[in-house]
């Protein structure tokens, strides 16, 4: 349906209405998108903010595991190694004692098992 026809002064000002209304929708919808930019925007720098305290404690968590995991070593190390006398750790006792139960367990089960048959 086109019309080669110059429009009337009424088609003119409705024109001129629509025009001014899509701009002004169009203006509303940029002060949105730039809204929602700065908010995303503040939310970033508020979460890198937040990740340098974090990293901060990350590197105090850091520093407990290391402590931590010194004291396991060092008491794993007092269990399993040879004093400076040379003498057995207690942990390589402790296994041996388990073993031994271990075989004088299997031991007792085959003798107390030939007495039944």
């Amino acid at each position: 349906m086109t019309d080669n026809t110059p429009l009337s002064d009424a088609e003119r000002a409705e024109l001129q209405e629509l025009r001014a209304q899509k701009a002004e929708r169009e203006a509303l919808e940029r002060a949105q998108r730039e809204r929602a930019e700065l908010e995303q925007l503040r939310a970033e720098r508020d979460r890198m903010q937040s990740n340098g305290a974090k990293s901060r404690s990350d590197a105090e968590l850091q520093a407990q595991l290391s402590a931590r995991e010194r004291q396991a070593r060092e008491r794993g190390r007092r269990l399993m190694e040879p004093g400076e006398d040379l003498s057995m750790p207690l942990g390589q006792k402790i296994v041996l004692v388990g073993v031994a139960l271990v075989v004088l367990a299997i031991i007792a089960a085959t003798l107390f098992g030939s007495f039944k048959t």
